[in-house]
This record gives structure tokens, C-alpha cells and sequence, in this order.
């Protein structure tokens, strides 16, 4: 069974400047893969690589075993797209944007049970143009829909949607990706990612600075954990005991008063026991692993 999505040293230069640098990526069939970066990163340009309209540099990049440059059409064949910046046709409503997606891909359906998905079958029969980004958005994200594709690719696929219309949309993808769908979206915006993504790839000035899960990628960063800890009393000596610890970076009072210690993963044990030792008593202990946006600034320093 070949990967949803093969990337195979690709470079991407226009001109002088290299908009993606030597990528490899490799994306299983039924995984929801978040692509993340800021804006200039080159997520659009590696998509743009995908879909055929921009050729690479160097490299190849296949999906489902077709390549891209050369079987593009067999490798469309496959996706579903909500490219950024998508511009609508003009004259033609909602609905009509959605049997012309229909047509395109040769399937039978009803367009009102797609655009009642994504919430916009009040606008059906109105024109597209006068929709507002949001609802253009959704539309988009509807065409994607169509045929029920085995790969999604999603550009910043949450760009305009207030936070109602971002949840709803993480819930179809969510739904897309347990039909079986794979799915591959760029986004800048951690939390979009950190909801729905099984593994996250960063892109940082065109490299690819980091792919696992999240989890992975805490434990590769060696990041730091926070631990909140509601102690029976608590003395500014047994806070000095504690930040003394080797793997403790700092420790405090919250304005809640409990013990707010930052430390090295597997110093817990060693934090609870000088407590112990000098007779106080644990009430309640919260760990906070570092968060994705924790591990994106890592990440993009140590690429630097």
C-alpha cells in the first residue's frame, strides 16, 4: 500500500531565493497530518508542488503512488482541495458552484447535503461573490468535499472562520479522516492542529524542521513540564528546597497559592520527595506538558 503522500528531496527555488529546501515527508494513508508554520514558511509552495501548479526545483513528490508532475491527472484523481485564496466564479450561487465541483469529478449527488454540512444552505441560491470570506470559505471546503476524496488537502483551511465555524469545520475533518479520508492541512494557527492532527510536520524558511506526534515531539525537544502542586502548607524554605533540585529550573506560588514548579520531565519523583522530606503534604498535584506552541518556538530556534 504506497503512502498517501511521498515527498522525496524536494527543493523549490524562484530565483535567487529557496522557498523549500531539500524536504522529505512521508504521510501514511488514513492519518491526519498538520503542516505548520508561519506564513512564508513554504507550506503553500510544498502544496502547490502537490497539486501540480507549481513544478519542483528538484525532487519528487508522489500521491497514492502517482507523481505529481508526471500522473498529475491520476494524482488529482485522488484529492479533494481547499487551496488559500480561493476566488469564486462570478454569477454563479452556491449551489451552482457545488454541481459544477460535482460534474468536474463525475459524481451523482444532491449539492444542498454538502453545503448543509459545512452550514451554508441559506445562501444556496445566492451569488457566491457576495459571500463573505467565511461563507466562501465553507463553499470552498464543500467542493473539497465532493466525491468523497481520499486524500484532503487543506490550506489554511480554518482563514476567516469565527471560532464556531473553526470547531465545526475540525469536526468534519474528524469525520472525513474516520471514512477513511487522509487528510494534510497547513495552518499558522496552533491550536487548529494540536485538536484534530495525529503527527505535525513545522516548516521553518523552507526546511522541515521537525515531523512527529505531539508527543513525539516533546520528548525529541526534551521539553519542560509544569507541575501545580496544592500542598497543606507551604514555606518560602521548601520552595527554596525544591528550586535547589538539579532538574528544576524555577519554582513559585500562584496566585491560587500552590506550588508552581518547572522542571525537567523526569524529576517529579525528586520534587514530591524533598516535599516529603520536610513534612509536607501533596493535596493535589497537575502536570502540564509544554504545549504545541511551546514546541514550535523550540523548534524554529534550534532551525536557526
Amino acid at each position: 500500500m504506497p503512502p498517501a503522500i511521498q515527498v522525496q528531496d524536494v527543493t523549490k527555488r524562484f530565483g535567487s531565493f529557496t522557498a523549500v529546501d531539500r524536504v522529505d515527508l512521508q504521510i501514511e494513508q488514513g492519518e491526519v497530518f498538520g503542516f505548520l508554520g508561519h506564513n512564508g514558511a513554504g507550506k503553500s509552495t510544498m502544496i502547490n508542488m502537490l497539486l501540480d501548479h507549481i513544478r519542483p526545483t528538484a525532487g519528487d513528490l508522489e500521491v497514492f503512488g502517482a507523481d505529481c508532475q508526471t500522473d498529475s491527472v491520476e494524482a488529482r484523481e485522488h484529492m479533494g482541495v481547499l487551496p488559500d485564496g480561493y476566488g469564486v466564479y462570478s454569477g454563479l450561487t452556491g449551489r451552482q458552484h457545488l454541481q459544477f465541483a460535482m460534474e468536474s469529478k463525475g459524481v451523482d449527488g444532491e449539492p444542498l447535503n454538502l453545503l448543509d454540512r459545512v452550514g451554508i444552505t441559506e445562501a444556496a441560491d445566492r451569488a457566491a461573490e457576495g459571500y463573505s470570506k467565511g461563507m466562501t470559505q465553507r463553499m470552498v471546503f464543500a467542493m473539497a468535499l465532493v466525491g468523497e476524496p481520499d486524500l484532503l488537502i487543506l490550506d489554511e483551511p480554518t482563514s476567516g472562520l469565527d471560532p464556531a465555524g473553526a470547531r465545526s469545520m475540525r469536526e468534519i475533518i474528524l469525520e472525513e479522516n474516520k471514512r477513511g479520508a487522509t487528510v494534510f492541512f497547513s495552518s499558522h494557527i496552533l491550536e487548529q492542529i494540536e485538536a484534530v492532527a495525529d503527527r505535525v510536520g513545522i516548516m521553518h524558511q523552507g526546511q522541515l524542521a521537525a515531523v512527529d506526534t505531539i508527543g513525539g515531539l516533546r520528548d525529541m525537544a526534551g521539553g519542560e513540564t509544569r507541575l501545580l502542586i496544592a500542598t497543606d502548607k507551604l514555606e518560602d524554605t521548601h520552595i527554596n528546597a525544591v528550586e535547589a533540585l538539579d532538574e528544576v529550573d524555577k519554582a513559585g506560588l500562584t496566585d491560587e497559592g500552590r506550588l508552581a514548579v518547572t522542571c525537567a520531565k523526569g524529576a517529579k519523583m525528586d520534587v514530591l520527595l524533598a516535599l516529603d522530606e520536610r513534612g509536607v503534604e501533596v493535596l493535589d498535584l497537575t502536570t502540564e506538558e509544554a504545549s504545541l506552541e511551546d514546541l514550535f518556538v523550540e523548534y524554529t530556534r534550534r532551525s536557526e
